[in-house]
This record gives structure tokens, C-alpha cells and sequence, in this order.
């Protein structure tokens, strides 16, 4: 009886392990996507052309290269992003035209009161 406790809470703590894990790596990569677009190639049935990110990285490209983060990628476009990065975690909402930022305060938000 005694084994059969041991070994259920040593697969407790096992399964509590790889969920604090899990949530470690998705609290990590919270990053939107990023792709490197011309600018000039905006097309108002598919977005914007998505291009090498050489593009990106220097001025001395063919193309107008910007990074572009979100969106949904159908084939080379994507569309439906934003050239400005959201800023999660910073307290503002970033002046967005869309408003879809939330701050809800929480540990650390320097919302509230402290106690005493």
C-alpha cells in the first residue's frame, strides 16, 4: 500500500512538473510572429508580399523591406498584422487603432494598494 502512495505521488509531481514547464514555454514564446514584407507591394485582396529578411536587415535592397508582425500567411502574403510590435507587458495599450489591448493590472502592475 504504501509503495502504491509512493508511486502516486511521485507521478503527481512528475505531471506537476511538465505543466509548470508547459506554461514556462508558452509564456516564452508569447512573441507574435515576424516576417520581413515590401511595403510597396500592398494588394488589397491578399496584404502585403512577404520577402527575404535580408530585405530587413539592410538598406541596400531592392525592396522597401519592414518587419511585419502577426498576421495570417496564405502562400508568399500575409495580411491582417501590424508594422508596430504590440507591447504586452508594458501597461499602455499602445494607441492602436483596433484597441484590442487589454490591461488588467496584476502582480507587479503597480495597480492597487499595498496594504499597510
Amino acid at each position: 500500500m504504501a509503495d502504491a502512495r509512493r508511486q502516486l505521488r511521485s507521478g503527481t509531481v512528475v505531471l506537476g512538473g511538465m505543466g509548470l514547464l508547459a506554461a514556462a514555454l508558452t509564456a516564452c514564446s508569447s512573441e507574435p510572429d515576424k516576417r520581413c514584407v515590401d511595403r510597396d507591394s500592398y494588394n488589397l485582396a491578399k496584404g502585403y508580399k512577404v520577402v527575404a529578411d535580408k530585405n530587413c536587415k539592410s538598406t541596400k535592397t531592392s525592396a522597401n523591406g519592414a518587419w511585419y508582425y502577426g498576421g495570417k500567411k496564405k502562400g508568399s502574403w500575409v495580411e491582417g498584422g501590424s508594422f508596430t510590435k504590440s507591447r504586452k507587458g508594458s501597461g499602455s495599450s499602445g494607441g492602436g487603432s483596433h484597441g484590442s489591448s487589454v490591461d488588467r493590472g496584476g502582480f507587479g502592475s503597480g495597480k492597487g494598494s499595498s496594504g499597510g
